[in-house]
């Protein structure tokens, strides 16, 4: 279902450089004990628990080598258990939103519960957020392993995830006829998906972070540059559900071909802030891995880049966050605190014929791959 072709210009090396270790971090009850695995190299480290597959923490250096954890999230395992803002975590079977939470494969009629206005969000009440997943250690990382049974949150088919974290040194480099990916040698977080199912089902799963690269206790985004390398974005209605049309982003407040800074954006874009799809790819071209987002924070020097396989990318602005959730550290975490960059499939992609195709049948394999780099200037 999901082919992932190497552009010549985008390479990655792996690092033997990388340290990993685990520890006992809980108890959920009536789940089960919960572990927190390191990945740890000489400029970044990565925290990742084994209950929804949550990047815990993500420490890397800025241009003073001061180490900053730049991931919202929560000092005690209680936090992550009650959060409901999915801060961290692996979200599915499907990301983003599905109209009314029903759909139709093969014939048949689905329902599932509505947890977003209208509309199912990222799984369902217990998705795989809350679910306590199998751990082993990879090469520079760490594997993780889910089974979903069948009808789990109202699904059809036993599915079989996995998603493995590796930290790796990388050197990445690419050129188009619009903007320049200069060479950039740091460290790459590498998340990649792949699943099975019995039987045929939607699927389209994504990583959840927040980040904020001054620091996952700043009080907002608005001095960070974004740049997104996407012609085009997907309208949504009142409810968030893309409306069909695939807009350009030339002459609207969604154009990010070029660097912006974030704070001067919001102050264009229609409602809360960003929390829209990009388009990466045309709905029916095989999916290369990509340069996706690039996000730079002047004052720390921090960056973060972003490649991946998927589709689409949803660039979120935090615009639920309220002052009500207490993080790490005892931060309050603000309205556009934060930004995700959520790689996916097109949001409601099972209702909408001309998106990309987002049914795992029996004897197919989904499988996809997203890069975060973290280098600085």
């Amino acid at each position: 279902m999901y082919f992932i072709h190497f552009c010549p210009t985008l390479m990655a090396v792996r690092s033997k450089m990388t340290q990993v270790s685990h520890q006992r971090w809980g108890t959920v009850s009536g789940v089960g004990d919960v572990d927190m695995w390191v990945l740890q190299s000489s400029t970044v480290r990565v925290e990742v628990l084994t209950l929804g597959a949550i990047i815990r923490s993500v420490h890397c250096k800025g241009k003073n080598n001061k180490m900053e954890d730049v991931v919202l999230g929560y000092d005690d395992l209680e936090g992550y258990v009650s959060d409901k803002r999915y801060l961290g975590a692996v979200v599915g079977r499907v990301a983003n939103r599905i109209a009314r939470g029903h759909f139709v494969v093969d014939g048949k009629e689905y329902q599932l519960d509505i947890n977003n206005g209208p509309n199912a969000l990222h799984g369902g009440l217990r998705g795989f957020n809350k679910a306590v997943w199998l751990a082993t250690e990879v090469e520079g990382g760490v594997s993780l392993s889910l089974t979903s049974p069948d009808g789990d949150q109202g699904y059809p088919g036993e599915v079989q995830v996995s998603v493995s974290y590796t930290l790796q040194k990388c050197q990445t480099a690419q050129l188009d006829t619009s903007w320049v990916w200069v060479p950039a040698r740091g460290k790459t977080l590498t998340a990649e998906y792949r699943a099975r199912s019995t039987k045929t089902t939607p699927i389209n799963l994504t990583n959840h972070s927040y980040f904020n690269l001054s620091g996952q206790g700043a009080a907002d985004i608005h001095d960070h540059e974004v740049s997104v390398s996407a012609q085009s974005y997907l309208p949504v209605d009142e409810t968030s559900i893309p409306t069909g049309e695939i807009r350009a982003v030339e002459g609207t407040p969604f154009d990010l071909r070029k660097p912006v800074l974030i704070g001067a954006q919001l102050k264009e874009v229609p409602g809360q802030g960003f929390d829209h799809n990009y388009c990466l790819s045309s709905p029916r071209v095989d999916w290369e891995e990509r340069h996706a987002v690039r996000i730079c924070h002047p004052p720390s020097g921090r960056v973060l880049e972003v490649s991946t396989s998927q589709p689409g990318i949803q660039f979120y602005t935090a615009n639920f966050l309220d002052g009500s959730i207490v993080g790490k550290g005892g931060f309050k975490y603000l309205k556009h605190g934060a930004f995700c960059l959520e790689t996916q499939n097109w949001p409601d992609a099972v209702n909408q014929a001309s998106f990309p195709d987002c049914l795992l049948r029996p004897g197919e394999e989904y499988h996809h791959v997203t890069r975060f780099t973290f280098t600085t200037i």
